[in-house]
């Protein structure tokens, strides 16, 4: 009878630490994640306000759960679309930059 049990403990363990497991990877379930995303997102849009170029407010900002920037929209010129690019990388938190802004 306890060597059922502890089979049956040990089984019931071991599946429940691979749901531990995918629960600890998926930090997105954890509310502070979306506000480090935010935070991020938050900076790279001010930053992007300051600049004072009526084009680098029309750029959507997105942050992803491991810091990456996401930058899309449209822009005047290739140095308006470097120059988000630069003020994103610069920016504390962020890992990397996608760019999928266009230049009309």
């Amino acid at each position: 009878m306890k060597f059922k049990l502890a089979t049956g403990c040990f089984v019931i363990g071991s599946l429940l630490s691979a749901v531990a497991a995918q629960a600890a990877d998926s930090d997105r379930a954890h509310p502070m994640a979306f506000v480090k995303d935010s935070v991020i997102t938050t900076k790279v849009k001010a930053k992007l306000a300051g600049e004072k170029m009526s084009s680098l407010a029309h750029i959507r900002v997105d942050t992803d759960r491991k810091g990456v920037v996401v930058l899309s929209g449209k822009v005047k010129t290739q140095e308006q679309a470097d120059r988000a690019v630069s003020i994103a990388r610069e920016t504390e938190g962020v890992t990397s930059v996608e760019n999928h802004i266009h230049v009309k």
